[in-house]
């Protein structure tokens, strides 16, 4: 029962993760580079703060848990800056290939580099016993995205280029594809950093926010990264202007805070999950991949509700719910 209740919690906050980038539309004469900073703050900053201040036990505070261990609260936050990288991709992937496959081929290449490098770190032989569960479990995650890619090629070839335009203004398939993947594995950044903070966990927490200390130092690091790049790109492009846009300001400042708070929940979810889950499991070792595969289940249900998927063949919408039965298969493999 514990288990299913984790996997609830995770699936909630994935839920909330795949439906971030809807209130973004409704950001209103802002470059990319200014709504993408700004939701940035809410999702990287203030959120995971006041996360993280949920952790701290009575008698203490944050910076005394941070400087229980600094150089594992400096080393997640260097993983930040590296996932940082796969942030700002991740949402080029968006603009190029749609939610829907954009999503998809990022977080499955995520999904399997965030699994993998922590078991193979702790010692883990994928090669037998539950490692071997570890791996396959992984395996079968990414089988179920690849397919889910291939029918976003066949979306592609299937959909005349005004329909490409009026889904996804800016689709290109080749250039989406490779940031895709850069996105994927740079993100999985973000697992390694989790892994980096456990010395984080002190005694006296409560054990659903334990992981948002961490959370919070590596989703710092990735502030970093996409902040620098973001101010370069408002001076590049001179769109400062978009912050002075005093009659847009509430609208904008609503729908990022709400976006950050989506993406948020994502590793809050996790967090929480977790706590149900046997320590040292399959089920605990295999829950960033659990993630990732819900994040792609949601965000294609999401395309579908967008018409990102509107106008493709049968076979098409076939081979991409053939996808999403593997990936929801993927997700119960661990336990069966």
């Amino acid at each position: 029962m514990d288990t299913l209740i984790g996997l609830f919690i995770i699936a909630i906050g994935s839920f909330g993760q795949s439906s971030s980038y809807v209130p973004i539309n409704k950001v209103k004469d802002w470059s990319w580079e200014s709504f993408w900073l700004t939701q940035g703050v809410f999702a990287w900053l203030l959120f995971p703060l006041l996360g993280a201040l949920l952790a701290v036990p009575e008698g203490s505070s944050l910076c005394q848990i941070l400087s229980v261990d600094s150089q594992a609260a400096l080393k997640a936050m260097f993983f930040g800056v590296l996932w940082g990288v796969g942030g700002l991709t991740f949402g080029l992937s968006m603009r190029y290939l749609g939610v829907a496959l954009g999503q998809s081929i990022a977080l499955g290449t995520c999904s399997a580099f965030g699994t993998i490098i922590p078991a193979v770190m702790i010692g883990e032989n994928l090669f037998s016993g539950d490692g071997l569960v570890l791996l396959t479990g992984v395996c079968i995650t990414i089988a179920g995205i690849a397919i889910i890619g291939y029918a976003g090629g066949l979306r592609a070839k299937n959909m005349s280029e005004e329909d490409k335009k009026k889904a996804i203004k800016d689709f290109a398939l080749t250039k989406g594809l490779l940031v895709a993947l850069l996105a994927g594995v740079m993100s999985a950044c973000f697992a390694l950093g989790l892994e980096a903070g456990k010395p984080l966990v002190v005694e006296g927490m409560n054990s659903l926010f334990a992981t948002l200390p961490a959370t919070l130092m590596v989703a710092c690091g990735g502030f970093v990264t996409n902040a620098a790049y973001c101010l370069f790109q408002n001076a590049r492009n001179r769109t400062f202007g978009d912050y002075g846009k005093t009659s847009l300001l509430a609208n904008n400042l609503l729908f990022c805070a709400l976006a950050g708070l989506l993406w948020y929940s994502q590793f809050f979810g996790l967090g929480m999950g977790k706590s149900f889950l046997e320590p040292g499991s399959v089920m605990m070792a295999f829950s960033w991949c659990i993630l990732m595969g819900l994040n792609v289940t949601f965000s294609n249900v999401w395309g579908i509700l967008l018409k990102e998927w509107k106008g493709v063949s049968r076979t098409t919408v076939f081979v991409l719910l053939s996808g999403l039965v593997i990936l929801i298969f993927s997700l119960i493999y661990p336990n069966l």
